[in-house]
């Protein structure tokens, strides 16, 4: 019995070269084939010339009244030109290497010419001769390659459509399709591949980014239940009053927001179901406290809590700052990286292992085999989107129902989130601490160096600190950027001897890029120039001013994410941008960066401008690739979708309702999505 998922070599004229060449456009099977959609469409309907704008793309009608020539120049290159009567008047056409066109063309005949359109030499640069019986209006433009050409493609296309268009069944439930006024399956395929206008085609193509985006939201919430199911072990049956007392004796008040994602961490808790939540904020907005008040909590019900840190560093900086929020409660704290000693941490594994030690800091280290735990009940991930999807799981398998608590201060967009973290619940905080100033930014063309100079100087001389950041190490002829080696000679020659100058890298080994961090933090140089290393780094609060060279080279998030180094304490504190874009989106983002403190404005704006794939940070997080659907420009629909699909899916028993059948069968065959 035939199905959608046969092979294209069932097709005729699909011998075993073609069905190789197909593969390798993506097309296995004849569902491939039908959902191997249009990048554009011609139009072909015949157009009047004297209505026509320069540059557009017509199809004219005329007799052929010079005998066609060819002249070959270079190698494999050729210029076919005639000239064409179109009613009364003249029109010079030519085609570039496409000398076999010349035999369909004879002096006195009709032609019908699509091509270019040049206004000021009253000429037609051609792209193809159409047939005179030519019946379709529009013409749908595959991506095709050498060995499988257009009209290849769209010969098969209806071949297939002919043989199993009566099989493209709805998936998407009815009510959804009346509610969004989306067409069939079949309609849709049907008017994506032959349209009778480009309303048709645009009506299809929304059905069909629906389509996708509902499909991969409903493979979403599938993958969320599942990892959701009842799971007793995972209860965090905590103490509410210690979390209470330990509210109360600290030196400032929690925010709005940092009690709204405090409070919905610890309704996860209490929970029989193994919590995996995803808590965003900017730097600087709080996560370090609310992810302490977790940790609390699981202690509190006698489970262990563990913190994993991309740097040694950081892990430090956090045992530090944890030694001092729970120093008047029971904890007991043990910090875990690859520099910890032998002897100390043969000392410490056993008090890990017999639970003495209930919460572990750490780095990579903390999942290693030699490392075993009593009750792990909380894995926190700082800064997950430095760490694999393995490493993340590695640490959570070291417990049996572990709750998971990632966090990030790279601030992701809507599109990202309900794409790359749709299985997970969602925390943010989006306010700062009570008493932060916001950062005042501002962009200047390297024409007005001295003056940031100048004003970096003023701010040394009131006792303030620096950060250079520069993108490149060293100078590179290929790239006409500042370099971090240059600058920091440079700054040397300005500042010193009144002003201690340091230089931090990638380059340099940990322990060189720790002290580097160290002895800036203790003030024993008061400028820093360095590379994008210290976007997640030491919080340095006397640091207040940050001048970025080349900053049109950095995404607007990772811009955003080295901004907030600065504007740790209570002065006021400054970002200065450096920068020469060559083109009007460069521009634009500069002039995004230095009007927004909103990280989620910002990386919103980054994905329009520049695309996903240029995301700093975001590139390896394994955004889904859609064959129509785009989830920025379609973030509408996206929303929309998820919202549906999260709807279904709260209804345990939404398989058995008879418009669900087919969407639960689809699923079933087809739950491929992985994610940790």
């Amino acid at each position: 019995m035939s199905s959608l998922s046969d092979p294209v070599s069932v097709l005729k004229g699909v011998g075993q070269r073609r069905q190789i060449a197909l593969n390798k456009l993506g097309i296995d099977t004849i569902n491939d084939l039908l959902t191997y959609f249009p990048r554009r469409y011609d139009d072909l309907s015949l157009k009047d010339l004297s209505t026509a704008l320069d540059g557009e793309k017509v199809t004219v009608k005329g007799i052929v009244i010079t005998a066609p020539t060819v002249v070959f120049f270079g190698r494999k290159r050729s210029r076919l030109s005639f000239r064409l009567k179109i009613n009364d008047d003249i029109y010079n056409v030519t085609f570039f290497n496409q000398p076999w066109l010349k035999r369909q063309l004879s002096l006195e005949s009709e032609v019908i010419v699509f091509g270019t359109f040049n206004q000021s030499r009253n000429q037609i640069q051609g792209m193809k001769i159409l047939s005179q019986n030519q019946n379709d209006a529009y013409d749908s433009i595959y991506p095709a390659n050498k060995e499988v050409k257009q009209a290849t493609i769209k010969h098969l296309i209806k071949l297939a459509f002919e043989a199993y268009g009566g099989q493209l069944v709805d998936i998407v439930p009815t009510s959804l399709r009346k509610k969004y006024r989306l067409e069939s399956f079949h309609d849709t395929i049907q008017n994506i591949h032959f349209p009778e206008s480009p309303i048709a085609a645009k009506k299809a193509f929304r059905t069909a980014k629906f389509m996708e985006f509902f499909l991969f939201a409903m493979k979403i919430q599938i993958l969320k239940v599942t990892r959701r199911q009842e799971d007793p072990q995972a209860q965090i049956k905590y103490n509410p009053q210690l979390i209470q007392s330990f509210k109360d004796q600290l030196s400032f008040q929690l925010t709005d927001s940092q009690n709204k994602v405090s409070h919905e961490i610890l309704t996860d808790l209490q929970q029989p179901l193994a919590m995996n939540r995803l808590l965003q904020g900017d730097v600087g907005s709080g996560k370090t406290v609310v992810s302490a008040i977790a940790i609390l909590a699981t202690i509190s019900a006698h489970k262990q809590a563990a913190i994993m840190a991309p740097t040694e560093i950081l892990a430090e900086q956090h045992a530090n700052n944890f030694a001092k929020m729970f120093a008047k409660f029971n904890v007991n704290i043990a910090l875990l990286t690859g520099d910890t000693s032998a002897v100390a941490r043969r000392a410490m594994l056993p008090r890990i292992k017999d639970g003495e030690v209930n919460l572990i800091v750490g780095t990579h280290a903390l999942f290693q085999d030699q490392v075993t735990y009593d009750n792990l009940g909380l894995a926190v991930i700082d800064e997950q989107h430095r760490f694999g999807v393995h490493q993340r799981q590695a640490l959570r398998k070291k417990g049996t129902s572990t709750n998971m608590l990632a966090m990030t201060a790279t601030p992701i967009p809507r599109t990202l989130a309900i794409t790359m973290y749709g299985d997970m619940d969602v925390s943010i905080i989006n306010e700062l601490p009570k008493g932060r100033k916001p950062i005042k930014t501002s962009w200047i063309t390297s024409a007005k160096t001295e003056a940031a100079i100048r004003f970096v100087k003023k701010q040394l001389q009131s006792g303030n600190q620096i950060y250079v950041v520069t993108p490149l190490i060293e100078e590179s002829e290929a790239v006409d950027m500042k370099n971090a080696v240059a600058i920091y000679e440079r700054f040397k020659a300005i500042f010193e001897p009144n002003f201690s100058v340091g230089l931090l890298h990638g380059r340099m080994s940990n322990d060189e890029k720790d002290q580097a961090m160290v002895d800036f933090k203790n003030n024993q140089f008061q400028v820093l120039v360095a590379t994008t290393v210290i976007e997640v780094g030491v919080d340095v609060a006397n640091a207040n001013t940050m001048l970025i060279f080349d900053a049109d080279h950095f995404g607007l998030a990772q811009l955003h994410q080295l901004r907030g180094r600065v504007g740790r304490g209570s002065t006021q504190s400054y970002c200065i941008l450096i920068a020469d874009p060559k083109n009007e989106i460069g521009k634009k983002r500069m002039k995004a960066i230095a009007s927004s403190t909103d990280g989620f404005f910002l990386s919103q704006k980054d994905l329009e401008l520049r695309g996903q794939g240029d995301i700093t940070g975001l590139k390896q997080s394994g955004m889904p690739d859609f064959k129509v659907a785009d989830p920025v420009g379609d973030l509408n629909i996206l929303t929309v979708a998820n919202q549906e699909a999260r709807e279904i899916a709260i209804d345990r028993n939404w398989q058995k309702k008879p418009e669900n059948v087919q969407l639960a069968q689809y699923l079933k065959f087809n739950q491929t999505i992985t994610t940790d």
